[in-house]
């Protein structure tokens, strides 16, 4: 089928639960899904009955996508996403954030469970990204292109909107939230991190590791959408002080993250 026609048919679904016009559009990682509380007024589907959306199969990602009003901002909300390590095919994986703009959506506020490369970047540790290294070995931009679907060489100086990210800090100082800055890096997963990759990872740059953003910011970015992307880091491997890490930790962390990362992202949507 066409890749526009999906576009369209998964709009229209998700068209029925939306009543007034949407100022933003929101992915809720592992263990953060408890946002969605916070939704006034909601409508909900289920990934499984939006045509074309791909049943979830990651612990921990509720698969629901919600409609409804959050700090006085429509928004479409959605409780976990798509990951390169489930098997998808990437434009599957991508397809909510080109939904999203063709709906009407040009702010997107993603989130994610990280881990922390950097000794400060303790478990509980809230970040904005403000810049990425996109290892994951893929792009969503690949293959025959369509103009409709953005420009074919989208600009990247800026990936992470500087003004979104301007309302974040302020928002976290006047909560008395810390909110460090940090370049992100991405790989496939579902692996963790081996000690030499966490050296590498240092090497190049990177603050933060995860699974997951890179490729709805890059999708986000041809459509022209302003982007913020905010990490609860929930983890930590320094190469010299490995310790075991499982899923499950990860969700439990981003859990006892909620208050506050609910507090903030509430102050960051009032000041957009």
């Amino acid at each position: 089928m066409d890749y526009l026609k999906k576009i369209k048919e998964a709009g229209e679904t998700i068209r029925r639960i939306v009543r007034e016009p949407l100022d933003v559009g929101i992915i809720l990682g592992t263990g953060l899904g408890e946002l969605g509380d916070k939704v006034q007024n909601p409508e909900t589907l289920a990934y499984t009955d939006i045509p074309h959306f791909p049943e979830p199969t990651v612990k921990f990602h509720a698969g629901t996508l919600m409609s409804g009003t959050l700090a006085n901002k429509s928004v479409l909300l959605m409780r976990g996403r798509y990951h390169v390590y489930e098997g998808h095919a990437l434009q599957d994986i991508v397809l909510p954030v080109r939904v999203f703009h063709h709906l009407g959506i040009r702010s997107l506020i993603l989130t994610n469970a990280a881990g922390g490369i950097r000794e400060e970047l303790t478990p509980g540790t809230l970040t904005v990204i403000t810049d990425h290294i996109n290892l994951m070995g893929v792009n969503p931009l690949i293959g025959p292109y369509d103009e409709r679907l953005g420009t074919r060489f989208p600009d990247m100086s800026q990936p992470y909107d500087p003004e979104l990210r301007r309302l974040a800090h302020q928002a976290a100082r006047e909560l008395n939230i810390s909110l460090r800055d940090v370049i992100y890096s991405a790989v496939s997963g579902p692996s963790y991190e081996t000690p030499a990759e966490i050296r590498m990872l240092q090497i190049l740059g990177a603050d933060s590791v995860g699974m997951s953003v890179i490729p709805e910011v890059l999708v986000a970015r041809q459509l022209g959408m302003r982007v913020l992307a905010v990490s609860a880091i929930t983890d930590q491997a320094l190469p010299d002080a490995m310790v075991p890490v499982t899923h499950e930790q990860v969700s439990q962390t981003a859990k006892e993250m909620a208050p506050e990362f609910k507090a903030l992202m509430l102050d960051i949507l009032k000041r957009i």
